[in-house]
């Protein structure tokens, strides 16, 4: 591990050298879903940078433990310390159990990150089976005079805090103007200041999500759940904590407040945040009504899209930008993201094509160095992948027959591209992807004919169990007029 790599840290705006507390040993904190909903392109993007993140730093022999956290209650609308909770609301209005709705989501999320390629998670811990612990964090930030009751809810005291601690400090808004123009508003009467948020709410009559407490009945605030699973399975302290640029404020400020609040020492490092992703300028989200789905991606099936992109595409796509810069959609550049990863792909399998000689004009270790370099300065995987692409053009100079390459140095390009391209930006060979998606369709398409068959000729019992398989195997049928629709 001597690799010296450089994180540009949110809290103290600038790149610092990586050193984590108990060496070789990391722990790694993401903000995950809020399984209310497929997810979309603006979903993709921390999963794959800190994916990226997780294998560079496996990569470099750290033993990582990666915890991503699944927020399933507590979560409102608009994320503010009112309205109703979102995963609630879909319930209500598809008369479903919350955790039914949860669950249909979470396993939604989860297949799309595997189509991209994204590593699951050392530990994926979600917010209602650790309602407990944020009570016990509730309770101990009551003791410790960071917060009061109103009305049966629990709110952090903002005030109580600043006397003591700098609220602000990550997201580097002025507290004493956000008050002011706070205070000019309607104030909650609920609330001692508008700035306060919620670490327990009461739940109105007919909520569906709610939990018994001391205060009464009711369901954690959604900054809450972040404090208590990073300290429970990463300790008092902990070396990185992500997620995107939107969660700087208020969720991570308010997260670093309860913490400090509640033991008296802040607990993360390193903060990193992605940028966002936007369509024509401005930011894509399911609340602006812009975002496009991964699935929809994956089939063409929305109306901003030309046609149908592999995930590997989205996947190359997002890497193809620096984490902290803004990437915006549109069909241009992804068309162009995937003509230059069949280049990368082509390149590759040439290698396989090279004729060894006696001597080499080419220095393998010169691409293996450009790579480090770019990685260990802030995860730059443009600047990386740039450095592939040059080392593409040089294998292709060697087909060409300008250059050449010795058998050792051959497989030392085979083992560069492999560990680089497959292993750490975790790009797979997207040919034989479409191949076997090809054929997984014409699979699907013969089974649900022959289902058809089986229904017009009243075999109900064979067109049954097609229907049941295909389901279990994941695979969503919709019968039509026309015959059939499904989805995967």
């Amino acid at each position: 591990m001597n690799a010296k790599l450089f994180i540009y840290n949110t809290l103290t705006r600038k790149k610092e050298l990586f050193e984590p507390l108990h060496p070789p040993g990391v722990g790694l904190y993401v903000c995950g879903p809020t399984v209310y909903g497929d997810p979309h392109l603006g979903h993709a993007r921390p999963a794959i940078i800190f994916d990226l993140l997780f294998r560079y730093l496996t990569h470099l022999s750290y033993k990582v433990r990666y915890v991503r956290n699944i927020t399933d209650v507590g979560h409102l609308e608009h994320d503010a310390d009112d309205g109703e909770d979102k995963i609630a609301r879909k319930a209500r209005i598809e008369q479903l159990e919350p955790m039914e709705i949860v669950q249909y989501y979470m396993n939604s999320y989860h297949d799309r990150m595997r189509e991209l390629n994204v590593l699951p998670p050392t530990i994926e811990p979600m917010a209602s089976g650790h309602i407990i612990e944020q009570q016990q964090m509730v309770s101990q930030l009551l003791y410790n005079d960071y917060a009061y009751i109103s009305n049966g809810s629990v709110y952090f005291d903002i005030e109580k805090y600043r006397e003591k601690y700098n609220y602000g400090k990550l997201s580097g808004r002025n507290i004493e103007d956000l008050l002011k123009a706070s205070r000019e508003l309607e104030k909650k009467a609920d609330k001692k200041n508008p700035l306060d948020f919620a670490l327990w709410k009461k739940a109105e009559p007919g909520h569906i999500m709610q939990w018994p407490s001391p205060w009464s009945n009711g369901f954690p605030g959604w900054h809450l759940e972040c404090s208590v699973m990073s300290r429970k399975y990463l300790g008092e302290q902990f070396d990185i904590h992500g997620g995107g640029m939107d969660l700087i404020f208020p969720h991570h400020e308010c997260e670093i407040a309860q913490t400090v609040g509640y033991q008296g020492k802040e607990s993360v490092r390193y903060w990193m945040h992605n940028n966002m992703i936007t369509i024509n300028g401005q930011k894509m989200g399911k609340s602006l009504g812009n975002a496009i789905l991964l699935q929809e991606f994956f089939t063409g099936n929305h109306k901003l899209l030309d046609k149908a992109y592999s995930p590997m595409t989205i996947r190359f796509f997002i890497l193809q930008a620096h984490y902290r810069s803004p990437l915006d959609f549109s069909n241009e550049a992804l068309q162009a993201t995937e003509k230059g990863l069949e280049r990368l792909m082509e390149g590759i399998k040439n290698l396989n094509k090279i004729i060894p000689s006696e001597k080499s004009t080419i220095d393998p270790s010169r691409i293996e160095k450009n790579f480090y370099e770019a990685m260990n300065d802030d995860l730059n995987s443009p600047v990386a992948i740039s450095g592939l692409f040059d080392g593409i053009r040089e294998i292709n100079s060697v087909i060409a027959g300008k250059d050449t390459l010795t058998a050792p140095e051959i497989e030392k390009l085979k083992n560069i591209y492999r560990t680089f391209v497959y292993d750490i930006l975790g790009i797979y060979d997207i040919s034989k992807t479409s191949e076997n998606k090809e054929l997984q369709h014409d699979l699907i398409n013969l089974l649900l004919k022959m289902r058809i068959e089986a229904r017009n000729n009243k075999d109900f019992k064979t067109s049954d169990r097609i229907r049941n398989e295909l389901e279990k195997l994941g695979v969503e049928i919709h019968d039509t007029k026309d015959g059939f629709e499904y989805k995967i």
